[in-house]
C-alpha cells in the first residue's frame, strides 16, 4: 500500500488544478473519490482526444482515482456528499473554477464539526480583488502572468502554448499546500483551510524575470522565435537531422560550444565573454554557428557535448518519448487504461526510492470504483481529534529542519517554498562557489563592489533562510556539515550526481549518521540515468522534454516558452516529493533517497500528447495560437506599440456576447456559427474582425469591455508590468521587504492562503556567511576559537573570493 493510503481525499468540482493536485494523493496511495454529476466533468471532453473520443488530458489528471455519481437534483444530493466529506482526510474543491453541477455545500459548518479536515479551493484570480470573477482560461492566465509577451516574433503574435501549463503548476502548489497540512496535523490533530489562487501559482514562473525587471527597468523585449533575455545562445537549432536545445550561462561552456564547432574567433573575442554581450551579436554569431549544426545530427552532437561538459540536448519528438526505455524505467513514462483503450502518459516525477509512487493505473469511467478503494491503512497517532485547534501564528512545517546545499532557481524554490512554510532552513555556500544567482563574475571589480550581494534574483529566491559558508573540500569544512546533517530532518542539493558523493556526503554514508534524514538529488536526468552527467539549466530541461515540438506553428520550428522553464517546475515537483517523504519519516522515523529528474518534471506538460500519439499514433496537430476546442482563440493586437490581449471563446453563449460586443449581431445572430467547429471553418474572417475592434483600444480597456461580459480575455504583460498589478497589489501579494545592499524590494507570496492575506516573509535572503555565527556556535556549540579558526583559513568567510584569488587559494591548497 501506499505511503498516503491513510488518506482519504475527496474532489468537488472541475478544474484542471484541483484534479492535479488530487492525483498527486493517488500516486501515492490515497483513496481519492472523485464526485462528478451524472454528465460526468467537463474535462472528459477535453481535447486532444483518443480514438474512441475519450480525453488524453481527464486520463492524465484522474488515473488511480474513483468516482461517485451525485445528482444535484436528487433530494438527498446534500446529505449524501455532505456525509463523504465529513469522512474524509482532505477535500479539494474546484467548484469556482467549475462547479459541475456540484450540490451545494456549507464548508463552514462541516469544518466546525470536523476541525481535522484539510481544506483547499482553488480559483482562478483568488476570492478577492479587482479581477475575481473575471472569466479565464489557460491562456488568458498565462497573459496576465507574464509568459507570453516575450515568447514569438519579433513584430508579434506574441506565441502562447497549448492549455495544460497553469492547472500542472496550481496543482503543485495546492498539493503542497494540503501535504503540509497533512504533516503539521500529525502533531496538532488540527486541520488547515487553504485558498489557491491559479495566477498567482502561474507567477512562479515569472518571479526571476518580475526581479531582473525591478533591478534594472523595462529592458525585456521579444527578441524573436526560441530567443530569450538575457543570454545567449539559449535556443533550439536545426541539425543535420532533429532539433538541438542549446544553453551557454558560463565563459566555460561558451568556449566549450566554440571548440566544439571550431569557431576559435568568437571563442576569444573579449567582447563575448558574457551572455548579455553575445545577445547583442545574435544575428552575427548565429550566421556563423547555424550552419555547423547542420553538419551533425542532434544525437551526434549531444554526445559531443556530454564529453564537452556543454548544456546541449536533442528536443524529442512523441514518438522519441515513447520509445525511450529509460523513461519507461524510471516510471516518467507510465501504461494506462482508458475504458478498453491502453495508453500511455506522464508518471508520477516524486521519485520516492523508498515509498515509491504508482506506476500508471486505470481511468475511472464514471462512477467507477477501483479494486484499491476504500482499504485504507491506519497509522497509530494520525486520528483526527474530535476538537482541535492550531497554535496561534504556528507554520506548518515549523519544527522542520533543512540543509541546503541547492544554487540557482530550481533547489532555492524548493527550499524557499519549505521555509516560507516555517521550516528552519540553513542555506550553505563557500566564499570559494557562492550560489551562482549571485552571479557568475569573478571579475576583481565585481567582487571589491560586492555586486554579489546587489542581484535581486537571489534575494528573492532565498528569503527566509539562513545563510552559512563552508568549504566542503576541506575536511575541516565537511566535518561541520555532517555535524548539521546529524539533526537535521531533509537535504536539499540540484548539483550534479556525483558532487556531494565525492565529498563524502552520499546517502549511503549520510543514512548511518542520521537514518530519518531526507536526502533529495534534483539534477537533469536522474541519478541513474546514462545521461547523469549531462549540463542542464531550465532551458535544457523544457528543449527535453517534448513540450517544444506542440507549440508554435505547423511549419515552423519547435518553440521554447521561456527562458528557464524547467527551474521553477523541478523546484515545485522537489518541494513536493520533499512533504510525501516527510509524511512518512515522521510515521516510522524512516528517512530516504529522492531521485527526482527536472527533464522528467516537465513531461506533464506534454502528457496529453503522449497519451494521444501512444494509442492513435497520429503526431500532434500544431495549432500555434488557436485552439482544438476554442474558437476563436489567440493574441489580439491592441492600440499602441506592441500592445495585445489574449481572447478565449469558450462555448455557444460567450460566442454570442463576444459577437454583439464588438459590433457583429449578424454572428451572434447566425445559427451556421453557433458552434466551435462552424466558426473554424471561418475562423480567419472571425480574426480580423476581432482585430479591428481591438486596434481601436487600450489592452486594458478591452479586457474590461470583454469581462464586463463575460468573456474570457487577458491582457498581455510583461514581467515588469507584474510589479505595480492593480489585482495582485490589492491582494497583497507582492511584499516589500528590506535587505543590506539592496533596500526595499518587492517579493511575491506563495500562491496559497489561509486568511487574508499570504503568509508573512519573516526574514530576507542572507548574506554570504551571515549566520555564520549564530549555527556554529548557538547551533554547534563551536567556541569562539574554533570558528575564529575556520575563518583564518577560509573554510567559513563572508567575502566572495575573485578569480584571481581563487586560483591562488587552489596552488596554496595544492602544494
Amino acid at each position: 500500500m501506499g505511503v498516503l493510503s491513510h488518506l482519504r481525499v475527496i474532489e468537488i468540482g472541475s478544474s484542471a488544478a484541483t484534479s492535479y493536485c488530487a492525483r498527486l494523493f493517488a500516486d501515492f496511495g490515497a483513496d481519492v473519490q472523485k464526485i462528478e454529476s451524472p454528465g460526468g466533468d467537463p474535462l472528459r471532453q477535453s481535447a486532444p482526444l483518443t480514438p474512441r473520443g475519450q480525453s488524453a488530458w481527464f486520463a492524465f489528471l484522474n488515473f488511480n482515482k474513483s468516482s461517485i455519481i451525485i445528482d444535484r437534483a436528487e433530494p438527498d444530493a446534500v446529505t449524501r456528499l455532505t456525509t463523504l466529506i465529513e469522512k474524509c482526510d482532505i477535500l479539494i474543491d474546484g467548484r469556482d473554477v467549475d462547479s459541475a453541477d456540484c450540490p451545494p455545500i456549507d464548508i463552514a459548518v462541516i469544518r466546525q464539526r470536523r476541525p481535522g479536515l484539510v481544506y483547499l479551493e482553488a480559483s482562478w484570480f483568488g476570492q478577492d480583488g479587482p479581477y475575481a470573477g473575471f472569466a479565464a482560461t489557460d491562456a488568458t492566465i498565462r497573459a496576465l502572468a507574464g509568459l507570453v509577451k516575450l515568447v514569438g516574433p519579433v513584430d508579434g503574435p506574441p506565441l502562447h502554448a497549448p492549455d495544460f501549463q497553469t492547472g500542472i503548476l496550481a496543482g503543485l502548489w495546492g498539493f503542497i499546500a494540503a501535504a503540509s497540512s497533512a504533516v503539521a496535523r500529525m502533531q496538532d490533530g488540527a486541520g488547515r483551510s487553504w485558498s489557491l489562487s491559479i495566477l498567482e501559482s502561474s507567477v512562479a514562473l515569472s518571479e526571476y524575470l518580475m526581479a531582473e525587471a525591478f533591478a534594472r527597468g523595462d529592458v525585456m523585449r521579444r527578441i524573436g522565435v526560441n530567443r530569450f533575455w538575457p543570454g545567449f545562445p539559449l535556443g533550439i537549432y536545426e541539425t543535420k537531422n532533429g532539433w538541438l536545445g542549446v544553453t551557454t550561462v558560463t565563459l566555460a561552456q561558451w568556449r566549450a560550444f566554440c571548440d566544439m564547432l571550431g569557431l576559435s574567433r568568437l571563442r576569444d573575442d573579449p567582447a563575448l565573454v558574457l551572455g548579455e554581450d553575445r545577445l547583442q551579436h545574435a544575428e552575427e554569431i548565429e550566421r556563423q554557428f547555424m550552419p555547423r549544426l547542420k553538419m551533425r545530427t542532434a544525437q551526434e552532437w549531444f554526445a559531443e557535448g556530454l564529453k564537452r561538459k556543454i548544456p546541449i540536448v536533442p528536443v524529442p519528438e512523441m514518438s522519441d518519448l515513447l520509445q525511450d526505455a529509460e523513461k519507461k524505467a524510471r516510471g516518467a513514462i507510465v501504461p494506462i487504461l482508458l475504458g478498453e483503450e491502453e495508453g500511455l502518459t506522464a508518471g508520477s516525477m516524486q521519485r520516492l526510492t523508498l515509498t515509491p509512487p504508482r506506476r500508471g493505473g486505470k481511468v475511472p469511467a464514471p462512477g467507477e470504483q477501483q479494486a484499491f478503494a476504500n482499504t485504507r491503512r491506519h497509522l497509530t497517532g494520525t486520528a483526527l481529534a474530535s476538537s482541535a485547534c492550531i497554535e496561534a501564528g504556528r507554520l506548518p512545517l515549523q519544527g522542520t529542519r533543512v540543509i541546503d546545499f541547492s544554487m540557482g532557481w530550481a533547489g532555492p524554490l524548493c527550499t524557499r517554498t519549505l521555509a516560507d512554510l516555517g521550516a528552519d532552513v540553513i542555506k550553505i555556500e563557500a566564499i570559494q562557489y557562492p550560489d551562482w544567482w549571485r552571479g557568475v563574475d569573478r571579475r576583481q571589480a565585481y567582487v571589491d563592489g560586492q555586486m554579489y550581494e546587489k542581484t535581486v534574483r537571489f534575494c528573492i529566491m532565498n528569503r527566509n533562510k539562513r545563510g552559512i559558508t563552508l568549504d566542503l573540500r576541506r575536511p575541516e569544512g565537511l566535518a561541520v556539515a555532517k555535524r548539521l546533517l546529524a539533526h537535521a530532518d531533509i537535504l536539499v542539493n540540484n548539483y550534479s550526481v556525483d558532487v556531494l558523493p565525492k565529498l563524502g556526503l552520499g546517502y549511503d554514508v549520510l543514512r548511518t549518521v542520521n537514518p530519518r534524514l531526507i536526502m533529495i538529488s534534483m539534477s537533469a536526468f536522474g541519478a541513474n540515468s546514462v545521461y547523469r552527467n549531462c549540463r542542464a539549466y531550465g532551458s535544457t530541461l523544457e528543449q527535453g522534454s517534448g513540450l517544444p515540438t506542440v507549440i508554435g506553428n505547423a511549419d515552423g520550428p519547435p518553440v521554447m516558452s521561456h527562458t528557464a522553464f524547467g527551474d521553477a517546475v523541478g523546484g515545485l515537483n522537489g518541494c513536493a516529493a520533499i512533504l510525501v517523504a516527510l509524511i512518512y519519516a515522521r510515521t516510522t522515523g524512516q528517512g530516504q533517497f529522492i531521485d527526482l529528474a527536472q527533464i522528467e518534471c516537465m513531461m506533464p506538460f506534454a502528457a496529453p500528447w503522449i497519451t494521444a500519439h501512444s494509442i492513435g499514433g497520429m503526431p500532434p496537430k500544431r495549432y500555434g495560437n488557436r485552439h482544438p476546442q476554442f474558437v476563436p482563440h489567440g493574441s489580439f493586437r491592441c492600440a499602441g506599440e506592441d500592445n495585445w490581449i489574449v481572447v478565449a471563446v469558450t462555448d455557444a453563449n460567450m460566442w454570442k456576447r463576444l459577437a454583439l460586443l464588438i459590433g457583429r449581431p449578424d454572428w451572434a445572430e447566425d445559427a451556421s456559427l453557433k458552434s466551435a467547429e462552424a466558426r473554424r471553418v471561418v475562423e480567419d474572417g472571425i480574426e480580423t474582425g476581432i482585430t479591428s475592434w481591438t486596434r481601436t483600444r487600450d489592452a486594458q480597456k478591452a479586457m474590461s469591455e470583454l469581462q464586463a461580459v463575460n468573456v474570457a480575455a487577458g491582457v498581455v504583460r510583461l514581467p515588469i508590468d507584474l510589479l505595480n498589478d492593480r489585482h495582485l497589489k490589492s491582494r497583497a501579494f507582492l511584499q516589500e521587504v528590506e535587505r543590506a545592499f539592496i533596500g526595499l524590494h518587492p517579493q511575491p507570496s506563495m500562491p496559497m492562503r489561509e486568511g487574508a492575506r499570504p503568509y508573512a516573509i519573516r526574514t530576507a535572503a542572507p548574506t554570504l556567511g551571515q549566520h555564520n555565527r549564530e549555527i556554529l556556535s548557538g547551533l554547534l556549540r563551536l567556541s569562539d576559537a574554533e570558528i575564529a579558526r575556520l575563518e583564518r583559513e577560509g573554510i567559513i568567510g563572508t567575502v566572495m573570493l575573485s578569480e584571481g584569488e581563487l586560483a591562488r587559494t587552489k596552488k596554496v591548497l595544492s602544494e
